[in-house]
Formats: C-alpha cells, structure tokens, sequence
C-alpha cells in the first residue's frame, strides 16, 4: 500500500540536529539517582486549573531547563539530559504529565508527492487569470476566481500557514507575506528572524500557494490573492513537526489575532495518539489544548485528513506507528485520534479530483469530515495537462521539485505540482479568509458558512465505489467505504467547497 501510495520517506534528523546543545544547570535540590545522556525536548502539562508559574524553577530543581513557559494552558517546554527528569516533574502535585518528545514527532502530510515524475515545460494556451491559471482546474472547480469579483480578500485578515515555512522571495508570494506576524516554533520557542522561517523543505511554500498566491499576472493566483499570508514554521527540512513546536504555533496563532491557520500535518509517529496512553497523554493535552486556545482567541482552524484511505471514525488497528520507522502494529479505539483533525472545532478536509470523486488514497470519515476540497488525484481522475490530475502551486526555486514548471516570463518563479489532502486543506483555507474578508469572524459562524455553502455530494454508487478496491486502508485492509446521504457523507462532509457562494 505504502508503494502503491508513494508516501515520501522522511528520515527525522538526530537528536542533536533537532535541539540546541545546552549546558543544564545542576538539579537545586535533591533528585532520584541518574543517569546522564544526549539532551531531550519535553512536553510538561499542568493538571487543570494548576498554574505553571512555577515552571522554571521546578524544572531546574528536576534537573532541566526551561525552554519556554505557555502559562495560558499550563505547558511548558523543557530540556534535560537526566534519565530521571521526567520522573522527578512528574512527582509535583500540580503537574499531570512530563513526556519526552523526540520521537513524538507530527508528520507532513505529503503522501503524494511524487517519487519519479519529470519536469513539464511551459504551459500552452489562455489564461483566465494569471499566467499559469488555465492549469489551476483547482480553482476553477471551487469557483475562487468567480469569487475573487466579489472579494479577493481583505489586507485586514490574516492568514497562517503552519508548515515547513515559506520561500519569502518567492515572485508570487513576497507582496503577501506578512514579515512581523511570521515565525519560527522549531525548538518550541518563537523566532521570529525570516532566516529562521524561510522554507527548507518545498511543502509549506505549496501550501501557502493555494492560500493566497498574489493575482499579479504572474504563475498562479491563490484563493484569497489579496490577504496577509503569515509563515509559522514549524515543521523542519526533513518534514517532522515535534509536539514543542505545534504547540508553540498555535499559541503564537492565538496571541497574534490570526484569523485561520492551515494544518497539512497529522501529530505522530503515533499517527492515532491515544488519550489514555500514559506516554502519549501528555503530548495529546498539550497539543490540544494549543489548538483550544488559539480557537478561542477567534482563530479558525482547517487541517487535512491524511493520505491513508483510512476511516478515521472506525480506527481498528496503527501499523504506521512510529514513523521514526519501522511501524510495529498495535490495536487502536475510538479514544485515539489524529491531531489535529480530530480536535473538535476543526475543520476538517478530504481531498477530491478533477472528476469530483475522492481522491483514491484520502482519509476520510462521519463526524471528521467537514469538506472536500481539490487535492488531486493522478490515478482515478487524471487531467490533459502535464500535472495529470495533481494541484499546481509556488515552489522554493531552491528546492528539487520532480514535477517543475517555471513561469516563462519569470525564470525565478518556480511551481510544482503535488497530490494530497495536504493540497486540499489550504483551498479551505483561503475560502476562510474569504468568509472572514467580507465580516464574518467567529470561528463557529465560519465554519457553519463553509458548511452550508459547499456544493452538496452524495455517496457514488456501487460501480464507482468498486474503482477504491484497489486502495485499501493502509492501517487496516479494509475496503473504502462511503456512508452518509444527500446532506452530508463520510466521504465528502458537507460537501465540495464553494468559494463564490461563501462570499455571495
């Protein structure tokens, strides 16, 4: 399945590529009896209503350092190189969980990134909006240019793109990036230097592409083509996105004023991370509680649902945890959910084809589903032209792309085309930006307009049900099946998005 779906291998960096060496001061009072190692990154959750004031010096005192306080939720971020740390945090009243995160890692979700395309050339034929558009099948499917006559966005909404960073030089993306709102979380605390933020990896300048791509006549335009588009790097080169850092990203989401974020990631390696797991416990409270926050601070929230045509509502079984590799099967329930879809209040986002059938490898399911929106699909719903099906997008020129296209005007405006719910989740994301353009801001009124204004898609018949034989879900074996009827499906939510009639 994995072969079939060509999910990129990403390889996480060593620990000590991933954390900043750092001197440790010595425990200020008496600990358990230790060993000493290479420095771990770990999550510390206060028990509700326990304040972390004291983060600091009970960290220092178990033989830590703080690395960063989020006193909203009551999370901090430590380091330390005792075998013990977390033991001796853990034994303090007010706390209620300390897990170290170096293999609690969340992973972009890339799946369809294509491991041997070639380059495509130069695109042929008119335009209907900037050079590149008459390939964006995406946009026209979505209805965004119809919408951008009515509002292309409004430069008082601000736009986040949780992700890899982006290519703030980018011709397509610099007049919208937002500089003094974009971010670097890696490590856990904010660095806002835009060396620090500036993508390394080619996923988060795709992403942030669809968002909001300048209409300028040159490449692609992006859903919302005329709001601020802020970078929170969080995830690295080798696409792995540690707790410390999705944390970090929300809270500063949350405390910024943004208005949406995109979320093209799904929390791992424990890919189901289980509530009542003692390990993982501490890493699902502290995400979701940065997710909470930021949502009450007026933030919408819009994530994809992963690559593995799994049934996110019926998990039976993990065997792609931990993706540190290799996966080792173990038995999940409904208490185990993938972050940060499954946090309520998301929206979350399958992906769709140009034939408008899901696309063949897209997770999916009742109760997770809000949406669907185009994430291409090059095996069941190929197009003519030379991306087959896939979402065209800016792209770091500085990065290889296996499927490159430059603009011919603009030899250093490069794009790339892609596949996946990664590609999905930003189109609902700038159909966001557009709502909150033209007045509409809070969170739950925003995400009720994105649902009663998508184009309704009932559950396909048996025939087409049959083409997903081949695609399994990658965890389980099981069959894709579609449930749900006229007004809202396990495969499509409430249905395909509608960028004209969200804004109308």
């Amino acid at each position: 399945m994995r072969g079939t779906l060509r999910f990129v291998a990403l390889r996480p960096r060593s620990l000590l590529a991933a954390v900043s060496l750092v001197v440790l001061s010595l425990p200020a009072g008496p600990v358990h009896a230790a060993t000493t190692g290479a420095v771990e990154t770990y999550i510390v959750t206060y028990k509700d209503g326990a304040s972390s004031s004291n983060a600091a010096t009970l960290i220092q005192a178990a033989g830590g350092q703080l690395v960063y306080n989020y006193p909203q939720i009551g999370v901090a971020i430590a380091r330390s190189n005792r075998s013990d740390f977390g033991a001796n945090v853990r034994a303090d009243a007010s706390v209620d969980g300390a897990s170290t995160t170096t293999s609690f890692s969340s992973r972009l979700d890339n799946g369809q990134l294509d491991a041997n395309a070639t380059n495509a050339g130069a695109p042929t034929g008119p335009a209907p909006g900037d050079t590149l558009s008459s390939l964006q099948w995406d946009m026209k499917q979505i209805h965004a240019f119809e919408a951008q006559s009515i509002s292309s966005g409004s430069r008082s909404v601000l736009a986040g793109d949780i992700d890899t960073g982006v290519d703030f030089t980018h011709p397509d993306l610099a007049q919208n990036i937002d500089f003094a709102n974009s971010v670097s979380c890696i490590g856990g605390s904010p660095n806002t230097a835009p060396s620090a933020w500036k993508d390394d990896n080619g996923h988060g300048t795709h992403t942030a592409g669809t968002i909001a791509a300048a209409r300028n006549g040159l490449g692609i335009v992006g859903v919302a083509p005329n709001v601020r588009l802020a970078a929170i790097k969080a995830g690295t080169a080798d696409g792995f996105f540690f707790p410390e850092s999705v944390v970090c990203a929300f809270m500063w989401a949350g405390t910024h004023h943004f208005n949406v974020t995109n979320n093209s990631y799904f929390a791992d390696p424990w890919y189901f991370n289980c509530k009542n797991d003692p390990v993982q416990r501490a890493i699902w409270k502290a995400e979701s509680r940065a997710i909470k926050f930021a949502m009450q601070q007026g933030v919408s929230v819009v994530a994809a649902e992963g690559n593995f045509s799994d049934d996110l509502a019926h998990p039976t079984q993990d065997v792609i945890s931990p993706d540190t590799g290799p996966g080792v099967p173990r038995t999940v329930h409904n208490d185990c959910v993938v972050i940060p879809v499954e946090i309520p209040g998301v929206i979350g986002v399958t992906a769709d084809g140009s034939l408008q059938m899901k696309s063949f490898y897209s997770n999916y399911g009742v109760g997770v589903t809000q949406v669907t929106a185009p994430g291409g699909d090059s095996i069941l719903q190929p197009t003519a032209d030379p991306g087959h099906g896939r979402v065209l997008s800016t792209w770091p020129s500085y990065i290889f792309c296996r499927r490159e296209i430059v603009d011919p005007n603009v030899p250093t405006a490069t794009y790339c085309w892609a596949q996946g719910t990664s590609m999905a989740s930003p189109h609902v994301t700038g159909v966001v930006a557009l709502i909150e353009s033209v007045g509409m801001t809070n969170p739950g009124r925003v995400q009720a307009r994105v649902n009663n204004t998508a184009d309704a898609m009932q559950c396909p018949n048996a025939a087409v049900v049959a083409l997903y034989a081949p695609f399994p879900s990658a965890s389980n074996g099981a069959p894709q099946q579609c449930t749900g009827g006229a007004g809202y499906s396990s495969w499509f939510g409430h249905g395909q998005v509608n960028a004209l009639s969200a804004v109308s």
